[in-house]
């Protein structure tokens, strides 16, 4: 290494020798587009649609609802005032929420136990491989592929005073023992019964499907197993089956209780809401705020409840699960 001489110009004269410092050499710069940020990337365009879907369908309509709530909106009259949480104050004095509370409970509760009990049911003697079980799960799941509207009003004939429910009973001879058939959509203990058996011979096929598909991913091993364990046959259901379709249940419980608190267009075609208010739902009450009486603000307030209800339930289903789901390791 070669010396060199320095004459720093605050010492003159003065001769220094200072070593020559090999500098080390500069790296090389990582290029920006590595692999892992090329697979983000392509993840966040695979998901953007998605998310673009999310808020413009799902966030931006909700922050508009919380928005309406908050003032008054009269369409006709070409007004809209705020009030602040006038609509909210409202609410908690309205006498009819109450009412519309209780049918939508009983509403839900009567389909979520009859969809998730006959679903199962069904989806259990489909998987038995008997005769005609083509037949039977084509004519359980057929209803889920038709129009709401076509198969309310359909029905909204078969259950009237002289349709054919009615009709069906005369035939049996019903008639001579005293059993006569009602008005089923007029009767204030026969409505919302009605309207729970419509919509469960509706939805029970798709839930029949899904719980059809769990139960034929159970290794037949267990079963075996347990028999030769000395297993009843209700012992084998409840220990095996059960536990390993128990994220099915899950599935099936989120969406049939979801489904149930969104009912509207068969009290629409079936009922009005009535008899007097014995069917009148939330979401019917909803529509009866916002868009017969034109309260829109207060129809927001409504579907604000709405959506918490529905918010909380699920995340109450959701946290259930760490008690009740089975998760194969």
């Amino acid at each position: 290494m070669t010396p060199r001489l320095l004459t720093p110009p605050h010492h003159p004269g003065q001769v220094l020798l200072e070593k020559q410092v090999t500098e080390p050499p500069v790296a090389a710069r990582a290029p920006y587009w590595t692999m892992r940020r090329r697979d983000e990337l392509a993840g966040w365009l695979f998901v953007a649609p998605q998310l673009a879907g999310i808020v413009a369908f799902v966030i931006v309509p909700l922050g508009l609802v919380a928005w309406y709530s908050l003032h008054e909106w009269n369409v006709l009259a070409g007004t809209f005032d705020f009030v602040g949480g006038s609509n909210y104050r409202a609410l908690t004095d309205d006498p009819r929420l109450g009412p519309a509370l209780r049918a939508t409970g009983f509403f839900s509760l009567g389909l979520v136990v009859l969809n998730l009990s006959l679903a199962l049911f069904l989806a259990v003697l489909l998987n038995q491989k008997l005769r005609g079980t083509v037949v039977f799960r084509t004519l359980f799941f057929s209803p889920v592929v038709v129009t709401l509207v076509a198969w309310t009003i359909v029905w909204g004939f078969l259950l009237q005073d002289n349709g054919g429910i009615n009709a069906f009973i005369d035939v049996l001879g019903l008639n001579t023992l005293g059993i006569d058939g009602p008005n089923w959509l007029r009767g204030d203990a026969t409505a919302m019964i009605s309207v729970i058996i419509v919509q469960l011979f509706k939805g029970v096929g798709l839930n029949m499907v899904l719980f059809l598909a769990a139960l034929q991913g159970v290794p037949a091993e267990l079963y075996e197993a347990a028999r030769i364990d000395g297993a009843s046959a209700w012992a084998r259901f409840r220990r095996v089956t059960v536990p390993l379709i128990s994220p099915t249940i899950l599935l099936t419980s989120i969406l049939t209780v979801v489904g149930s608190l969104q009912v509207f267009a068969q009290i629409a075609v079936l009922t009005q809401g009535g008899p007097g208010t014995s069917t009148t739902v939330l979401v019917y009450y909803l529509y009866q705020q916002a868009f017969q009486f034109h309260h829109f603000g207060y129809g927001a307030t409504i579907s604000l409840l709405l959506f918490v209800i529905v918010l909380a339930l699920t995340v109450l289903q959701w946290r259930m699960r760490r008690r009740w789901v089975f998760h194969e390791s």
